[in-house]
């Protein structure tokens, strides 16, 4: 199976291509241009329904004319993993075009010896890398043929792991030519998720998760690692993209470490799939933003 289908299209989106095309340009049109171009952008896995609006904030901050080569940093929801894995498939299916992976990134990644493979099963079944596909073949339209794609399932990392990945790629997030997709909800809330976390002074309890929710994503405006494992150790707040966060931090740590000073991430929209009223509720999280490298 050199080929992995779109198997969330149809389902989580709309498996037509010139309704998903239309939905994707109205996203993206109604966002505004304004922490670009972006190396690296956090933004939601969910059915688009919820979060496609909000998604395109961060998309919207791409610059296509630079990007030759596209790393997705997804986490794995079905399978136990303790490291990283590649993708042993040569392209990506979407409702749009096909993407290609990029097989001389993965043979180099693989002779760190810190990646393993995952299987086709795994592969289709995840969403969290799936779900950005459309959204990239979209802002890359215009340079279809001239980009690649290496997506990445990023298993239960321990700090000290997210630190090493990230100094693993910090020599891909210098190349300008290279864009970070880092695909995370935030606040998973109720008691469907085992969470209910609730502070009462906040006011109403949609009101408590964006408060939750907005210290966290201060806290990666300062891209400190440490102080986002301290944050998510003290509320375990339920934000599934928190290892890949972790990676991007931790290769934005390690240049950093090597002198480069010049990194911004700034949020630039969140969003709540319903408001939580009442302990019977639930809610998920979405939350864009884009790491510029100034000048």
């Amino acid at each position: 199976m050199s080929v992995r289908r779109a198997t969330h299209a149809g389902s989580w989106y709309t498996d037509s291509a010139s309704e998903l095309s239309r939905q994707l340009d109205r996203w993206l049109g109604a966002a505004d241009l304004s922490h670009g171009p972006a190396r690296a952008i956090i933004a939601p896995h969910a059915g688009y329904a919820y979060c496609g609006a909000c998604g395109a904030y961060a998309y919207r901050q791409v610059s296509p004319v630079v990007v030759k080569r596209i790393f997705i940093l997804g986490p794995s929801h079905h399978v136990r993993l303790r490291s990283c894995a590649l993708s042993v498939t040569k392209k990506y299916k979407t409702p749009l075009y096909d993407l290609k992976i990029d097989t001389e990134v993965n043979a180099e990644l693989e002779k760190t010896g810190q990646f393993t493979w995952m299987d086709i099963k795994t592969d289709e079944d995840e969403h969290s890398i799936e779900m950005h596909l459309p959204y990239i073949a979209k802002v890359m339209e215009d340079f279809k043929d001239q980009f690649t794609i290496v997506p990445i399932l990023v298993g239960s990392l321990n700090p000290e792991q997210e630190a090493q990945y990230g100094s693993l790629l910090a020599k891909y997030f210098m190349d300008p030519t290279n864009l970070f997709v880092i695909s995370s909800d935030f606040c998973h809330w109720g008691q469907r998720f085992s969470y209910t976390y609730y502070d009462r002074s906040c006011g109403p309890i949609h009101k408590c998760i964006e408060q939750l929710d907005k210290q966290g994503m201060d806290i990666i405006e300062t891209l400190s690692p440490t102080a986002f494992t301290e944050y998510l150790r003290k509320y375990n707040n339920t934000i599934c993209g928190r290892h890949p966060i972790g990676v991007m931090l931790g290769a934005v740590k390690a240049l950093q470490d090597q002198g480069f000073k010049n990194m911004s991430f700034k949020f630039l929209k969140y969003a709540q799939s319903s408001q939580c009223l009442d302990m019977e509720d639930s809610s998920v999280s979405y939350a864009s933003g884009s790491l510029i490298f100034e000048n």
